[in-house]
């Protein structure tokens, strides 16, 4: 009599039961796979290689398997929460310099800046230098800024809108050409605000003064005093606009305009510097028989700013976001994919290794190749079913206890012929 088959079936019955558990136990575990016990028939070999009628000797257990498939998405308040939809891992790195790979996206950023896990494994990626570009190459730790942002002094401007052309010319009859506090020596007028090497704020405002048929001249003031002035420091225009009969694009200014901005005292009573060369482009006016109005107005500098925010976009780009307004990369995640897999290694605390059968990592960004894109504020569940898995352990039980009778049975057999006289 042999026992072999019955024990073999308790000891893979007992495997699969801890396969289920573990499932069970994980199936609130963001980013955790679920397992799957695979089973193998046993036969013993006969002496003279044949035996076409061998009996098996039972089974035993020849292979964990974890499934890969995707999990679902549950979106969180954290902005540093990611999921990844679709196939790669993040790779971390463990406090003694190891690459490992997860799929786990609850990040935080720790003292030092970087983005890492609960169980303290960095986050890699590329970083960024100074005005946002992303460094790509060897990943490293990803380190967020904590400075500020330097200012921009404005070097470009440009307004698109419509002067009236039903009104009548403003161009007073005699010296001065322009009052600035005489309304009635302008039609319209527009304000900007730029900013000089220091950031700081200086006030722009644009006078518009009908002189003609399609004909304007453009005026401008800098904290209240004209940037443009004969040598009896009258005012006098920036430049004059000529419109062609059909009041579309003015023919002239034929392209951007040279504005110098002398050195002056803002609002605040601060002194500004000189801002010299400034393009400024006209070209988006129009003269049609409408009311004036400014669709767009743009200038490219901006005063210091302090972080404020951080967002990651899906292509992995981390954001830092500036209390100016402004905002550029800090970073860009990088993620890694397999061939095979179901090679890979678990370590636990949702980390896995590379290994021979995994074969060598294939990274890249987020979205490009096959690799998924990230979900900014969402972290993905574990796939266990639960469901599924419930019923898989009723299944198992029986199979425990199916497996138990054929020993019992066995048992009797042999105490049967024991007994025998």
């Amino acid at each position: 009599m042999s026992f072999q088959q019955g024990l073999s079936g308790l000891n893979a019955s007992s495997k699969n039961l801890d396969v289920i558990g573990n499932n069970i136990a994980n199936a609130g575990t963001y980013g955790a796979k679920a397992s799957r016990a695979e089973f193998a028939d046993m036969y013993a070999t006969a002496m003279t290689g044949g035996g076409g009628s061998n009996i098996g000797i039972g089974v035993n257990l020849a292979a964990v398997t974890q499934q890969f498939t995707q999990g679902n998405i549950t979106t969180t308040a954290n902005s540093l929460d990611l999921a990844i939809n679709g196939q790669g891992f993040f790779e971390v790195q463990s406090p003694d310099g190891q690459t490992l790979y997860s799929r786990n996206g609850q990040f935080q950023v720790n003292k030092e800046g970087y983005l890492q896990t609960s169980g303290g494994m960095k986050l890699l990626g590329y970083p960024a230098d100074g005005q946002g570009n992303i460094q790509p190459g060897q990943a490293r730790p990803l380190q967020l800024p904590t400075a500020g942002i330097d200012p921009a002094r404005t070097t470009e401007m440009n307004i698109e809108m419509n002067l009236d052309s039903r009104v009548g010319s403003t161009l007073p009859a005699t010296a001065p050409m322009i009052n600035f506090n005489d309304a009635s020596t302008y039609n319209n007028a527009t304000s900007v605000t730029v900013f000089d090497d220091k950031g700081q704020d200086v006030a722009l405002t644009y006078y518009f003064q009908k002189a003609g048929t399609d004909t304007w001249n453009v005026y401008v003031t800098a904290n209240g005093a004209p940037v443009n002035v004969d040598g009896t420091g009258q005012p006098q225009p920036l430049t004059t606009m000529n419109f062609p009969a059909n009041g579309g694009t003015p023919t002239a200014p034929s392209g951007p305009i040279t504005l110098d901005i002398p050195a002056g005292t803002n609002a605040s009573g601060a002194e500004t510097l000189a801002i010299a060369g400034i393009q400024l482009d006209l070209s988006g006016a129009t003269q049609y028989g409408a009311t004036f109005g400014v669709t767009d107005m743009a200038q490219n500098g901006y005063a210091p700013g302090q972080l404020s925010g951080l967002s990651i976009e899906k292509n992995g780009i981390v954001m830092a976001t500036y209390s100016n307004g402004q905002s550029k990369p800090a970073g860009q995640i990088e993620l890694a994919t397999f061939r095979n897999t179901q090679g890979l290694k678990p370590l636990g605390g949702n980390n896995w290794a590379r290994t021979f059968e995994s074969g060598d990592p294939i990274v890249g960004t987020p979205g490009q190749g096959n690799l998924g894109v990230l979900q900014s504020g969402a972290l993905e569940e574990s796939n266990v079913d639960l469901t599924a898995e419930l019923v898989n352990m009723i299944t198992a039980q029986r199979f425990y206890q199916a497996n138990s009778q054929t020993i019992k049975t066995q048992d009797q057999v042999m105490q049967t012929l024991v007994n025998l006289r």
